[in-house]
């Protein structure tokens, strides 16, 4: 299988990155300070990433506003143009999320919906449109001083409101920037023409943004708990078990799957997304289980330290692990897990699957936000 490459290939090669498949592209998984340096830049400084594995499906003309009405979930007629809008396109059988994407609305009848990178032609056939994804870059500068670093190259794009779109030129070609991200933290995403690309990434850099890459990305959009398409979405997972049910425009007549999904909402969602804190420094992992715990489990309270590692005060099983890793910020275990629904914020579980169960509570994210006790 050939992989896709990003226009920057080579100046990722020449910042000494490593690389990972995903989506079908080979992207920088990290650089020579790694990924917990990354993840640190981000939520203290300014990253760039490089996410052009991101699809660019553009639709223009008449209709193109009635069609994306009329497909996604979400109410364009909430927002204008300049802006810009998380939707979801639904199954129609049992409204599984085939994609989650970033709607930017540049002009009265002019769009560039963004789908996930092995959901792109999927995406185009449900809406039509032109894949415009191999001529541009997409640079996403991300953290508390990300627009500071970006007010260096483009001050237009640096002021871009949140969730809002602007068009400005960077090097002499026609750029777009949008106040999106994936990170928990304030950012913008620029679509940069792949000719000038380059040299944008360089004045990024030059203006005090660190490199970082797809690992750093992850376990940022995790702290932040934010829903992964192939893990929290995806075949057989509906917005509402995602608890995105805020991404559902109930007043349109019509969207794809929602019959199935007001079925769903009219019975309850049979599992919903929560979070995990683990008590130690051990990672929860993806596809571990998730058990009430039949008896009280040492250690005290919550922050006061880790609690013993035991599999054997395992009782009812109550959902599975879809997302897990270390947090760089609060140095634990977390992830993202289906459970049942009556399963009470605060509720300690056993996380088991890979050696000795994990105790772990259900709290609520984002939780690199989250206030804990300092421990004895």
């Amino acid at each position: 299988m050939t992989l896709e490459r990003s226009p920057l290939h080579a100046a990722h090669v020449e910042l000494g990155a490593t690389f990972v498949e995903f989506g079908g592209w080979e992207m920088p998984l990290s650089y020579p300070s790694g990924t917990l340096a990354e993840h640190l830049a981000c939520r203290h400084g300014a990253v760039v990433f490089d996410v052009s594995h991101l699809g660019t499906v553009r639709l223009e003309g008449p209709g193109s506003f009635a069609l994306l009405q009329a497909t996604l979930t979400n109410d364009l007629g909430r927002i204008a143009p300049g802006g810009a809008q998380y939707s979801h396109l639904l199954a129609e059988h049992d409204a599984s999320v085939l994609d989650d994407m970033i709607v930017w609305w540049l002009g009265e009848e002019r769009f560039d919906v963004m789908p996930n990178a092995s959901n792109t032609a999927s995406v185009r056939a449900a809406i039509g449109g032109v894949d415009v994804t191999a001529g541009r870059v997409v640079l996403a500068v991300q953290g508390p001083r990300a627009r500071e670093a970006l007010a260096a190259v483009s001050p237009e794009a640096a002021r871009v409101g949140r969730f809002r779109t602007v068009a400005f030129q960077l090097r002499g070609a026609a750029c777009v920037a949008a106040g999106t991200g994936y990170t928990g933290e304030d950012g913008v995403e620029c679509a940069v023409p792949a000719e000038v690309a380059g040299k944008v990434l360089a004045d990024l850099l030059a203006a005090g943004a660190v490199p970082a890459g797809l690992g750093a990305r992850d376990t940022l959009r995790l702290e932040a708990g934010l829903p992964l398409h192939g893990h929290e979405l995806g075949p057989g997972i509906t917005p509402l078990q995602a608890g995105l049910g805020w991404v559902v425009a109930w007043s349109k007549p019509t969207f794809a799957g929602r019959e199935a999904l007001a079925a769903e909402r009219a019975s309850g969602p049979r599992r919903l997304l929560r979070g995990l804190l683990g008590d130690g420094r051990r990672p929860l992992r993806s596809g571990m289980t998730c058990a009430r715990t039949a008896g009280p489990i040492g250690g005290g309270q919550q922050g006061a330290g880790p609690r013993s590692e035991t599999s054997d005060l395992a009782g009812e099983v109550v959902g599975q692990v879809t997302s897990g890793n270390f947090s760089p910020v609060l140095g634990r275990g977390i992830g993202l897990a289906f459970l049942a629904p009556d399963t009470p914020g605060g509720a300690e579980l056993l996380v088991t699957g890979r050696g000795a169960g994990l105790p772990a509570t259900v709290v609520r994210p984002p939780f690199h936000r989250l206030a804990l006790p300092a421990r004895s």
